[in-house]
């Protein structure tokens, strides 16, 4: 193969990656709208969660059945796996983050999360020896402070200790999000089997736990306020499932697992900018100047850190096995995009 064909067929999976990324925070960024619609019309935020999850689940069934036809025992060696998954990426991160907004700003709480990008870099660094670069370090900075700007955090009322540890616990269970979504097994489940199993852990947790009453449920079978017009609640419910639970979690794995965790992790800070995006088209709320200079810092910093992967020296090819002549030249599809 020539040079340049390597390069080219090294850059699909980091472009296909990318693609997912962005796919995967837009519809993220969605479930403000679709779930706002509900808790104003008198849903709990568990009630949201739950519908949306076990609502994802069911439309993620057949296809994820259809996918481990003759397979199935690659769910049963990822079972603990998909158990965390399901557990701490899908169930606990959503219940920490509404736990601390039930204590501070939500613009606060939102960074607080988003600290599971830092979090990423550091798991890396301590387990898997990947000392940060000066890019990805400025990167981080650059990218955090964005952050802070989009979600203008001036004037923040003073700060729950409380509340800041389930804002920390929530960047926790972001952090394993990426970290679970991009790892790496000689037979990955496939995504929408995945993310069908974490949606699976996860209903069946929110369902306990609402069922003994540690979590308040309440929904309401009537009409609600959406976008300027009276739906049925079960339009929300719908997009708050299909659209920002099946597509984006679907999406987000399977960009972390050509991405890699880190990268993966900072690009999913553009569910903040889309969120915003959609509340000024669709709810009319304008972002103000310091909003879109916080958007340029995000994009700027998630840029250095995509700079410093790709500058990143790759590790040589495996030399070939006796018998085999030439194996040792073929660079695996994936090698580059999944470190």
């Amino acid at each position: 193969m020539s040079p340049a064909g390597s390069r080219a067929t090294r850059s699909v999976p980091g472009a296909s990656g990318l693609m997912l990324a962005v796919l995967s925070a837009a519809t993220f960024g969605t479930s403000g709208t679709f779930a706002s619609s509900l808790i104003r019309a008198g849903w709990s935020p568990a009630a949201a969660v739950l519908a949306r999850i076990a609502v994802s689940a069911l439309l993620l069934a057949v296809p994820a059945l259809l996918q481990l036809r003759g397979r199935w025992v690659l769910l049963r060696k990822s079972a603990g796996k998909v158990a965390a998954f399901g557990l701490v990426a899908v169930a606990g991160c959503q219940l920490f983050y509404f736990n601390a907004i039930e204590r501070m700003p939500v613009g606060v709480a939102l960074l607080l999360e988003y600290l599971g990008a830092v979090l990423v870099v550091g798991w890396l660094w301590l387990r898997h020896g990947q000392r940060p670069r000066r890019l990805t370090v400025i990167g981080a900075v650059t990218a955090i402070a964005g952050l802070a700007l989009v979600l203008n955090l001036a004037g923040s009322a003073h700060l729950d200790p409380i509340g800041v540890m389930w804002g920390l616990l929530a960047a926790v269970g972001l952090a394993i999000y990426f970290l679970l979504s991009a790892a790496e097994d000689a037979e990955p489940v496939p995504p929408i089997v995945m993310a069908w199993g974490g949606m699976c852990v996860g209903a069946v947790v929110l369902a306990a736990l609402g069922w003994t009453g540690m979590l308040p449920m309440t929904a309401r079978a009537s009409d609600v306020e959406f976008l300027g017009h009276q739906v049925s609640w079960v339009v929300p419910v719908l997009g708050l499932s299909l659209v920002a639970a099946v597509i984006a979690y679907v999406a987000g794995i399977g960009a972390a697992r050509r991405l890699g965790a880190k990268f993966a992790s900072f690009a999913g800070m553009a569910e903040v900018l889309f969120a915003i995006l959609f509340a000024w088209l669709l709810l009319g709320q304008l972002p103000s100047g310091v909003q879109f200079l916080g958007g340029v810092f995000i994009l700027a910093g998630v840029t250095l850190v995509r700079i410093d992967e790709l500058k990143a020296p790759r590790p040589a090819p495996a030399p070939a096995p006796a018998g085999l002549p030439g194996a040792g030249d073929r660079v695996p599809e994936f090698a580059d995009a999944r470190r």
